[in-house]
């Protein structure tokens, strides 16, 4: 999923923070802003496709974006021999998604072959290399004798032949938001690595990155309730 005014923050010259409003630059027509930006809609693009299925970009609309720029990323995607469509979906419900549907329809009747990035039965240390490699473009992770400690734990239990759900920043390829576009030469310092052995995978924490909590034995949403003839909501409090 592409959006003009928030994909390429993390991709151009401006900063974007956490909770921030967006700069103006991103809530006016730039073409020239977005085109610095694209290359990180390239590499993401490409990232998919190592996964040896077809890949549909859904460029989603919002009421500041402008044809000019709608259209620049539509052509862009196409040009990166993905598929492309304008998502409406926000505001126009199903509708709006039409032709998002009738793109993943004409990638369904494409070749797929899915595979994982990596070999399962790798060693946990390699397969988060493969990934910082391949993936966001860097060197390879940092360990500390902790988190070492755990990967080795992890492989003589049993769990080193599952696959690896890293957590990161969404802001930058590396563990830096500073880094914009497709930075290169960097590497990803791995905080610590936990084990979710019900949904079979491990997850790595890069950099600051922080976790949700899970949910308790009977969610807070049992106890919210609409009335449906006064429109009043209890439970929430």
């Amino acid at each position: 999923v592409a959006v003009v005014g928030t994909e390429w923050p993390g991709s151009s010259g401006i900063n974007a923070e956490y909770g921030g409003q967006l700069a103006q630059e991103y809530r006016e027509e730039n073409l020239d802003l977005l085109e610095k930006g694209l290359c990180h809609l390239g590499k993401q693009i490409d990232n998919l496709r190592q996964f040896g299925v077809p890949v549909v970009v859904c460029i989603n609309r919002f009421h500041t974006d402008t044809e000019k720029e709608l259209e620049m990323v539509r052509e862009y995607a196409l040009g990166q021999k993905g598929l492309a469509a304008i998502g409406d979906h926000w505001a126009k419900g199903g509708e709006g998604a039409v032709e998002l549907a009738n793109a993943v329809v004409e990638a369904c009747k494409q070749e797929s072959k899915f595979k994982f990035l990596y070999e399962l039965e790798r060693p946990l240390v390699d397969k988060m290399n493969e990934i910082v490699r391949r993936i966001y473009g860097g060197e390879g992770v940092e360990l500390s004798e902790m988190v070492l400690e755990k990967i080795a734990k992890l492989e003589k239990q049993g769990y080193g032949n599952l696959p690896i759900c890293m957590a990161k920043t969404h802001l930058s390829l590396s563990c830096d938001v500073t880094k914009k576009g497709v930075p290169t030469g960097f590497t990803v310092p791995v905080k610590d690595i936990i084990l979710s052995a019900g949904a079979g995978f491990v997850y790595p924490l890069a950099g600051t990155i922080s976790t949700m909590p899970g949910l308790p034995t009977r969610p807070a949403y049992y106890e919210i309730d609409v009335d449906t003839e006064t429109g009043q909501i209890t439970g929430l409090f």
